[in-house]
């Protein structure tokens, strides 16, 4: 059991690559560090004395967003912030996944010490995590800005034993829920309410599942990469370390070096080292350049995420002199871009990855029978595997479009500009699966490339990937029914993938 201690300064990446990963909330426990939870009670103070003097502050005793300019009356502000999340909690879809998560970043960044609530919440916070509560959030409804709101009002009303929520895998009510776990519904103080639905963290923890997850895809569509290199008779010559030390982007560095690493003792490569082929076609000899980019761009992501996951990101803002300011720090334009920047390098490992399975399909250019099959024209083989390549590529790039850029004004114009960050990261999500359904389908390829290379062997890396996939699918000597093996490369649930990357590291050691 893993504790991750809560401080709103030094939540990172393996923290929350862990978080996103830890569905049911029964692998790791959170803790709030006694410093942080001291700043979070002098914040308090600094609201406690404010209502005392009956200054006018924004969401402690005035409506939200139009509505700012309407008085609360003072015995009606812990039912105003009750009513701000059952009125809010207007999500629509399918319940996301990342709950656990979502729930440790709000933690987080309450911890700081500038939103104004009681430890109280911040607690009730942690147990909700570490009892297995889980809150059904829908994925939909939330434009980014004033946070994420609709999700985030229904992690709140799931507090208030409104809802439903899992406990493990099982469905109850909330209120249920909150009775199986010995915890009593949350009463929501003045204020409270507001600081928890007007920030990032649904945003945040839907990108932190995806970077987790591109993370080893990179590596994989390496993998996929050299294999149809070997399987091409391609050259080595363009991953030589004199080419990328004059052009040292960091993940053109790092895929240039895995490419080495699984092309060591490669006997293919040593058959044709005289062969009389110049240079090989841009998705062999430029992989470096296409991987590494977007291995770049998901460090761009990463640090991005990090920081917003140690930010304040509600309003108002409390602090230590007394001020109470009103400003932005809720909107998810940062995390919106970064989705979206993502989005279009992922679909360049998609067109790339397509590209190399067309070059082994076709004998024109592959030096293999056609459609990876022997006796082609009784078989098609793999002919109908790059039409499904081609048209996944395709869908990538038709979810290309950035989302950040298409603003419409909310809440009857005072909100008039928003990031539509949850709707990028989702849309980047949609398309990581279906890259990882590309580069699964040049595993399976490359792997038919190189039975019939045999006895040849290939590098050791590239050896121990196409054994382990053979493990499972075997050589196609024939047509037969192939939907059973393309779900164990291509499928989200499948662990064939994650195996291979495994395989490769045991005999290898690590990527980068």
């Amino acid at each position: 059991m893993r504790t991750i201690v809560l401080d709103g300064e030094s939540l990172g990446f393996a923290d929350l690559r862990a978080l996103s990963r830890d569905f049911l909330q029964r692998e790791i426990r959170l803790k709030a560090a006694p410093a942080a939870l001291r700043r979070v009670k002098k914040s308090r103070d600094v609201v406690e004395r404010a209502i005392r003097e009956g200054r006018v502050v924004y969401g402690i005793n005035t409506g939200f967003g139009k509505l700012s300019d309407t008085r609360i009356d003072p015995k009606q502000l812990e039912e105003l912030q009750e009513k701000l999340l059952l009125s809010h909690s207007a999500g629509m879809g399918i319940p996301i996944h990342e709950v656990g998560v979502m729930i440790a970043l709000r933690a987080n960044a309450l911890l700081i010490g500038y939103s104004g609530v009681t430890p109280g919440l911040v607690r009730h916070l942690i147990e909700l995590y570490n009892r297995g509560v889980i809150p059904v959030i829908l994925e939909q409804g939330s434009v980014g800005a004033s946070g994420d709101l609709a999700p985030l009002a229904q992690l709140g009303a799931a507090m208030l034993g409104h809802g439903e929520a899992f406990l493990g895998t099982k469905k109850y009510s909330a209120a249920a829920a909150l009775r199986r776990a010995r915890l009593a519904p949350y009463r929501f103080r003045p204020k409270e309410a507001l600081s928890l639905i007007n920030g990032t963290p649904f945003t945040a923890a839907l990108l932190a599942r995806v970077l987790a997850d591109a993370e080893e895809l990179f590596k994989l569509a390496d993998i996929a990469g050299a294999m149809s290199l070997e399987a091409l008779k391609g050259s080595l010559k363009p991953f030589d370390p004199r080419f990328h030390k004059h052009r040292p982007h960091p993940g053109q560095l790092a895929t240039a070096h895995n490419i080495r690493a699984l092309l060591l003792r490669s006997e293919v490569l040593e058959s044709h080292r005289q062969c009389q082929k110049v240079q090989d076609a841009y998705s062999l000899r430029c992989i470096p350049q296409v991987h590494g980019a977007a291995r770049d761009v998901w460090s761009f992501a990463r640090d991005i995420l990090v920081r917003e996951a140690n930010s304040v990101t509600d309003n108002p803002l409390v602090f230590e002199n007394g001020d109470i300011l009103s400003g932005g720090n809720f909107h998810g334009q940062s995390l919106a871009q970064a989705a979206d920047f993502l989005t279009t390098s992922l679909v360049s490992l998609a067109n790339i990855s397509e590209r190399r399975i067309d070059r082994m399909t076709n004998p024109e250019m592959s030096e293999l029978p056609a459609f990876l099959v022997t006796e082609s024209g009784l078989n098609s083989g793999y002919m109908m595997v790059q039409v499904a390549a081609a048209a996944i590529a395709a869908e990538c790039r038709a979810e290309a479009s950035p989302a950040s850029v298409h603003s419409i004004p909310t809440g009857a114009s005072k909100e008039d500009h928003v990031p539509m960050s949850p709707i990028a990261v989702r849309k980047c999500r949609r398309v990581l699966d279906n890259v990882r359904k590309v580069v699964g389908l040049e595993l399976l390829c490359a792997a038919q490339g190189l039975d019939f290379l045999r006895p040849l062997q290939p590098g050791h890396g590239v050896r121990a990937a196409h054994d382990r996939l053979r493990r499972d699918i075997p050589s196609l000597k024939g047509d037969r029914y192939l939907r059973p093996e393309l779900d164990r490369v291509t499928s989200v649930y499948s662990k064939l993938p994650e195996e291979i990357l495994r395989a490769v590291e045991k005999a290898i050691g690590p990527l980068f």
